[in-house]
C-alpha cells in the first residue's frame, strides 16, 4: 500500500482546518446583534389603567381586610429595582372597568355577578402594563384575569390592526382541552370584532394555518404545534405584545420547557408578559425569573399544597381486586341522576379497559386520555359538558383545565403519582359557588402517600380515617428501620463489594428513592 495510500493521507491532513468560532466575539456583540434584531417593530402601548376614585380611596386597612377575606389573597412586588405601589384591588366590575363600557356590557352577558379574587387584584396589576405572575388554584376564574385585559391591549394599539404584522397576542397551554377552552371564552366574548384561533397537535393543521394567514389577533397553542409553525415560517411571533404563559407549572411538568424557549427567542422583549399556575415549584420560578421583567405576583390562597373546601373528601381502603365493584356500587348505589363524575385512573389501558367493562354491564360513559383521536376526545368531552354523559373516566390529561362546573363527584379509582395531582383531580369539583364530594380509593400500595393525604385532609378540616393515620405510621416506622439498616451497612463498608453480591450494596440497587423516604415536593415547598 506504498505511496499512494501515505500520499492521500498527507494531502487529507494537510486540508485546512475549520475555523474555531470566537465566543467572546459574540457574547461582546449580544447587546448590538439583539438591537438588530428588534429594529423597525412598531411601538406599543401597555399602560390602559384609569382608577377609579372609589379604589383610590381605599384605606390601607381595607385593602389588607379585602385580600384576606377573599381567600388571603397575597401580593409581593418582585421589581429587583426598588419597590412601586401596589395597585389598590377593584372590588366591582365597574372599579376595574367604567372607562371601558364595551367590556363592561360584554361582562353583562355572561350573567357575573362580581370579579373572583385572582380578577381584582390581576386587573389593576394588568391593565398597568405590568407583568403578572398569578398563582390560583384552577377553577378560580384565571382565564378572565388575562383575558379582558388583553381585549383592551389589542384594541388600543397605536397602530391599525392590519399593519401589525401578525398577532398581537399569544396564550400557551399545555393541553389541547384547556387550549380549547380558552378559545371558548374569547369567542363568547366576541369583543370588537377581536379574531382568534385555536393551534394544537391533533387538530387540522390545514385549517390552522388557513386561520393563521387570513389573519388573527390572538392565537391560542399548545407548545408544540406553535414551535412546528413558528419554525415553518407560517406563524410570526414578533408581532406579539402581551404573551400568557397558562398552567405554566403543567407545561413544564409535561416537559414543554425547549419549545417554550424556543418560541421566545423571536417574541420582543418590551411584550407584557403573564405567568400563570397553580403551584410554585421551582421550575415555575426559573421560567418566571429568566421570562418577565419585575413582576407583581399575586397568590390566591395558600402557598401550602391545599384542596378546596368546598369539597367533601372520602377516602377508602379497598383491596386492588375490588375497585371496578366499589365504583359500580358508587354508580348503583349513591350517583343521581342529576349528577355528574369524573374517575380518575392511573394508566391510559385502564381507562379503556374500565370504560368498555362499564359499558358492557349497560352503563353510559366516556373516556378521554391522551392516545385518543382529538375527534373522540372533543367528542367525549361535548357530550360530558352538555350531560349526554354523566360519566367521564380519564387520566390525568384531563385533571388540569377542564371545565365543567356541575361536577358532583371525583372518583379516585387510582390514587395519583403525586399529591400535587390529588389537589388538581380533587379540584374537578366544588367549583363556582358549588360543593362537591370526592371519593378516593386507597391500597396498602399507596402507603407512602398517607401522611402527605392527612395533611391535606387535616388543613381542609375533613375527617381522617383511622386507617390512613395507621398507614403513616407504618411507613414511617419503615423508613425509620431502612435508614438505620443503611447506617449499619456504612459501618460494615457497605457499597456492591462490602457483601459480595448477595450483600449490602445489591440491595441498595434495587431500591426507589422514594422508598428509602427521600421525597422531593414538585411544588417548591420543602
Amino acid at each position: 500500500f506504498g505511496g499512494g495510500g501515505f500520499g492521500s493521507n498527507s494531502s487529507t491532513s494537510n486540508t485546512e482546518a475549520a475555523p474555531m468560532v470566537n465566543w467572546g466575539i459574540i457574547r461582546a456583540n449580544k447587546e448590538i446583534n439583539e438591537k438588530k434584531k428588534w429594529e423597525g417593530l412598531p411601538p406599543i402601548e401597555k399602560n390602559f389603567y384609569i382608577e377609579s376614585q372609589s379604589v383610590k380611596n381605599m384605606y390601607p386597612d381595607e385593602v389588607n381586610e379585602f385580600r384576606k377575606t377573599n381567600n388571603n389573597i397575597t401580593v409581593t412586588d418582585l421589581c429587583t429595582e426598588g419597590s412601586r405601589n401596589i395597585p389598590n384591588p377593584c372590588r366591582t366590575f365597574e372599579e376595574a372597568f367604567e372607562h371601558y363600557p364595551a367590556i363592561l356590557d360584554t361582562i353583562y352577558n355572561q350573567k357575573f355577578t362580581k370579579p373572583s379574587p385572582i380578577q381584582a387584584q390581576a386587573w389593576p396589576v394588568l391593565l398597568q402594563g405590568l407583568d403578572l405572575i398569578g398563582i390560583a388554584q384552577t377553577g378560580t376564574g384565571k382565564t378572565l384575569a388575562f383575558l379582558l385585559p388583553a381585549f383592551i391591549h389589542i384594541d388600543n394599539q397605536p397602530i391599525p390592526r392590519e399593519e401589525r404584522g401578525g398577532p398581537n397576542v399569544l396564550v400557551l397551554s399545555p393541553t389541547r382541552e384547556l387550549a380549547l377552552q380558552i378559545e371558548t371564552e374569547v369567542k363568547k366574548f366576541d369583543y370588537k370584532g377581536i379574531k382568534s384561533v385555536c393551534v394544537y397537535g391533533g387538530g387540522n393543521r390545514r385549517e390552522q394555518i388557513k386561520v393563521v394567514t387570513n389573519g388573527v389577533e390572538i392565537i391560542v397553542a399548545t407548545p408544540g404545534r406553535l414551535n412546528d409553525l413558528v419554525m415553518n415560517g407560517i406563524v410570526n411571533v414578533k408581532s406579539v405584545t402581551y404573551l400568557i404563559l397558562d398552567e405554566a407549572d403543567r407545561m413544564l411538568d409535561m416537559g414543554f420547557e425547549p419549545e417554550i424557549k424556543k418560541i421566545l427567542l423571536d417574541i420582543r422583549p418590551d411584550r407584557q408578559t403573564v405567568m400563570t399556575s397553580a403551584t410554585w415549584p421551582e421550575g415555575v420560578r426559573r421560567l418566571g425569573a429568566q421570562y418577565l421583567k419585575d413582576p407583581i405576583q399575586v397568590f390566591v390562597g395558600s402557598l401550602d399544597l391545599a384542596a378546596v373546601h368546598s369539597v367533601h373528601q372520602r377516602v377508602e381502603l379497598v383491596d386492588d381486586d375490588d375497585k371496578k365493584d366499589r365504583l359500580l356500587q358508587f354508580i348503583q348505589e349513591e350517583f343521581l341522576p342529576t349528577d355528574k363524575v369524573i374517575v380518575f385512573v392511573g394508566k391510559k389501558l385502564m381507562c379503556d379497559h374500565l370504560s368498555s367493562d362499564l359499558s358492557l354491564l349497560g352503563v353510559d360513559c366516556q373516556c378521554i386520555h391522551g392516545d385518543r383521536e382529538q375527534c373522540d376526545r372533543e367528542a367525549a368531552l361535548e357530550d360530558f359538558k352538555s350531560g349526554a354523559t354523566r360519566i367521564l373516566i380519564a387520566t390525568d390529561v384531563a385533571s388540569r383545565g377542564l371545565d365543567v362546573k356541575d361536577i358532583t363527584y371525583v372518583f379516585n379509582y387510582d390514587f395519583p403519582r403525586h399529591m400535587e395531582e390529588y389537589v388538581h383531580r380533587v379540584g374537578r369539583t366544588g367549583r363556582a359557588g358549588r360543593t362537591g364530594t370526592s371519593i378516593t380509593l386507597m391500597t396498602r400500595m399507596d402507603w407512602r402517600n398517607a401522611a402527605h393525604l392527612i395533611e391535606i385532609l387535616v388543613e381542609a378540616m375533613q375527617e381522617v380515617p383511622e386507617f390512613l393515620e395507621d398507614m403513616a405510621q407504618r411507613w414511617e416506622a419503615n423508613q425509620r428501620k431502612r435508614a438505620e439498616e443503611r447506617e449499619s451497612l456504612k459501618g460494615m463498608g457497605g457499597g456492591r463489594g462490602g457483601g459480595g453480591r448477595g450483600g449490602g450494596g445489591r440491595g441498595g440497587r434495587g431500591r426507589r428513592r422514594e422508598d428509602f423516604g427521600v421525597y422531593t415536593p414538585a411544588y417548591g415547598i420543602a
